[in-house]
């Protein structure tokens, strides 16, 4: 059975829409909801510590990159600073940033489709978290550049969402 936009995630099918492809995701490991489950946190308590505006959502959660409807995607993490983004099946239109754990069979998902993607959709920052290297890459997508930077789980990494907002992965035990 192929699944419609409005049944991407169901008890049997679990599928991203990109430019009108479905494509299956993988279940979750252990380390993969540890590392959703820290990052999550870390983030949550910072912004309602800081009484922020933005919304912190992990998977399973749909987020539609364009209004055609053929790009319906499920990022393991996503910090929505714009709430007129959001709806009551998820997000319309880019997330300012994304996380996504990296599943061991297909990395290039994350590392070339949906890189060009989110940078394509106007996502601000996009982190890949890469369980099995222990590395992280770190991508911001500025109005008119690209840069890319390199971390392991021993990094402390700022994001660009605030300027105090640090994720301290030699914290991360997994």
């Amino acid at each position: 059975m192929e699944p419609t936009p409005t049944s991407l995630c169901t008890e049997n099918v679990h599928a991203e829409l990109i430019d009108g492809r479905y494509y299956d995701i993988a279940p979750p490991s252990r380390i993969h909801q540890e590392i959703l489950g820290f990052l999550f946190n870390k983030i949550t308590n910072y912004i309602t510590a800081k009484n922020g505006q933005c919304k912190v959502y992990p998977a399973p959660f749909t987020v539609e990159l364009f209004r055609d409807k053929k790009t319906i995607v499920e990022p393991d993490i996503s910090v929505v600073c714009d709430c007129c983004k959001l709806t009551e099946k998820g997000c319309c239109g880019a997330p300012d940033w994304i996380i996504e754990i990296v599943s061991p069979g297909n990395p290039s998902h994350d590392y070339v489709r949906k890189l060009n993607l989110y940078a394509d959709a106007g996502v601000r920052e996009y982190w890949i978290v890469e369980p099995m290297g222990k590395e992280i890459s770190v991508y911001f997508f500025e109005k008119s550049s690209f840069r890319a930077f390199s971390y392991t789980f021993h990094d402390k990494i700022r994001s660009r969402i605030s300027d105090d907002l640090w994720i301290d992965f030699a914290q991360l035990e997994v």
